[in-house]
């Protein structure tokens, strides 16, 4: 498939609920229609929203009108220096998805709300008090980074990676480096905290109640899980952990094996990758358009 002209996205500064500036890009088409749905794309911990533009792209290509958006402290939505800056997982989930989840029904009155969620960013579905005005959810990857549920083979190796040196590092800078370092983007030490915590449950990491109840019962979306069977964050009983706060949403998992689409490897990061625009992506708009898995799609349900 040939995309188009790439649009120029419209870049904004939302307010959150404490007055913090969330920034981002819409994609915006110019005849409004109350039928065509408003995608919101959720971006892993510490990967910034420029990561999934393609994936955005597509997504206006086919129909939809799109909005992509930093979390507080990485990316459109940092303010300076990250030492001493305050933000948790809980932050990024409870007020800017909130945030983002309030200008999209302001925005787009009427029309449909999906959302994408990318590792974290699946999480953070699940924390917007609006919750109950998302249609449809795809997530890719997605779980909130217990230890134990990380691929065996690797595991210990990714324990000392981001559990120990992580928060070793955090402690001795007042946040996380990434960026010099070449691990994603630099990272406020209240998400490394909470990432770091060896808990199988959110709501018992440092800020998992913090403000409040968790509001993930408050989804009755269409819950689709994709799942790559060599990501090593990304295991079956990862991302079922997840998938269980969603207790009152329809879900499905759907596990792809990189073979299955003629790779041999492709892991937690490359599935927004415009080289999988014809083969990984067209699963997701599926779901997006319909809520179905279409014939012939790749991968087993789980």
């Amino acid at each position: 498939m040939n995309l188009p002209t790439r649009p120029a996205p419209e870049a904004f500064r939302e307010p959150a609920a404490d007055n913090y500036a969330v920034g981002g890009f819409t994609w915006r088409h110019v005849r409004t229609d109350p039928t065509r749905p408003v995608v919101i794309i959720n971006a892993a911990t510490s990967v910034r929203c420029r990561h999934y533009a393609h994936f955005a792209d597509y997504l206006f290509a086919n129909g939809f009108d799109v909005i992509t958006y930093d979390y507080r402290g990485i990316g459109e939505s940092r303010r300076g220096s990250l030492r001493g800056f305050k933000a948790s997982w809980s932050d990024w989930g409870v007020l800017d998805f909130e945030a983002i989840l309030q200008r999209a029904q302001r925005e787009f009155p009427g029309q449909p709300i999906d959302v994408v969620g990318h590792s974290f960013g699946g999480c953070a579905a699940g924390l917007g008090a609006s919750g109950a005005a998302i249609r449809r959810i795809v997530t890719v990857g997605a779980q909130f980074a217990y230890w134990r549920d990380y691929e065996a083979s690797g595991r210990w190796r990714m324990f000392g990676k981001w559990h120990v040196v992580m928060p070793l590092v955090t402690a001795l800078c007042g946040y996380f480096p990434g960026k010099r370092l070449g691990w994603l983007e630099d990272t406020p030490a209240g998400v490394v905290r909470d990432w770091g915590t060896p808990t199988p449950k959110y709501e018992t990491r440092p800020s998992g109640r913090a403000l409040g109840e968790l509001p993930f019962a408050r989804v009755k979306a269409q819950v689709l899980a994709i799942s790559i069977t060599d990501d090593p964050f990304g295991t079956v009983v990862a991302i079922e952990r997840l998938l269980s706060y969603f207790e009152s949403s329809a879900r499905t998992h759907l596990r792809i094996a990189p073979e299955d689409i003629g790779e041999k490897a492709v892991g937690h990061f490359a599935f927004f990758r415009s080289e999988y625009h014809d083969r990984l992506w067209p699963i997701a708009l599926a779901w997006l358009q319909r809520g179905e898995l279409a014939l012939g799609t790749p991968g087993q349900r789980v």
